[in-house]
């Protein structure tokens, strides 16, 4: 069976970044990379009369010109997503990687991932778009969305490209978070990488023993791991963390336990994801 990675583009200034982002995973996962490109399906325009029936027939008039330029407008949203699609094809070509597949959809762009839950398997979007601003305050509407909807790992890109090194995961013992080292463990998206798994919490046997699990989970694997348990305020800790060691990518689950579970689906999208700016993998 083959495996393949979706990357969501809009010609925004972002799509550079996701395309090589998405390049990378495809590398690293031997995978087919696919370009998908959502373009909005407009209303029809639609006057209304509502005066005397004399007025009718400039009415029709003015109503046929409307539907002529929503044609154009449809048109050209298609010759926009044609050319976004070939200079991000040609983008990635440039960086030396395989001619991605491009696909073309008008509609919302979580409805058209829906329609691919069964054949992606990493969904690669950037945090912000065309119709966002870039305030670090800000998400992209898009993004909350597909957190929302998709169940499949979502690579979330900011900022410059720079290859992953050394990924962080946040990690509080749930039965989520496990998932995430395991998946950390077993994929060959983190073949070659430097892991941290990080926590936050009261330094109990209990909590000491699920971090070293996880530690030895990945170095079994072949991973060099790192574990570390910190106390304190937990969004703090763990862009402190992520800012001194350097981390590259940071990989989460969009459930978790205690005072983790209280960001994701809510304060983990408004927070990690706008402060810290780095690309997060996020996991269900």
């Amino acid at each position: 069976m083959s495996t393949n990675v979706l990357a969501g583009i809009d010609g925004s200034k972002h799509t550079a970044c996701v395309c090589d982002y998405a390049a990378w995973a495809a590398r690293q996962l031997s995978a087919s990379l696919v370009l998908l490109n959502v373009t909005h399906k407009p209303e029809p325009t639609l006057l209304y009369n509502m005066g005397a029936a004399s007025s009718l027939s400039a009415q029709d008039s003015v109503q046929a010109e409307l539907a002529d330029i929503d044609k154009k407008r449809a048109e050209l949203a298609r010759e926009q997503s044609k050319l976004i699609l070939e200079q991000a094809s040609e983008h990635i070509q440039q960086a030396g990687y395989p001619a991605p597949r491009t696909i073309s959809r008008e509609g919302r762009l979580v409805q058209a991932l829906e329609q691919y839950d069964d054949y992606a398997d990493l969904v690669v979007l950037g945090r912000r778009g065309n119709n966002e601003d870039d305030s670090p305050e800000r998400l992209g509407s898009h993004v909350e969305q597909v957190i929302r909807t998709t169940d499949k790992p979502l690579l979330l890109t900011d900022g410059d490209y720079s290859p992953p090194q050394r990924i962080m995961i946040a990690f509080d013992g749930s039965d989520t978070t496990r998932k995430c080292v395991e998946y950390v463990a077993d994929s060959a998206l983190f073949k070659g990488l430097e892991c941290h798994v990080v926590m936050v919490a009261g330094p109990s046997e209990e909590k000491k023993a699920q971090l070293e699990a996880a530690r030895q989970l990945l170095e079994d694997k072949g991973h060099k791991a790192t574990a570390a348990l910190l106390q304190g305020e937990v969004k703090k800790n763990l862009l402190a963390y992520q800012e001194k060691q350097n981390m590259d990518l940071m990989v989460m689950g969009a459930y978790g336990h205690s005072r983790i579970r209280l960001w994701l689906l809510g304060s983990i999208t408004d927070l990690m994801l706008q402060e810290s700016h780095k690309p997060m993998l996020i996991l269900r």
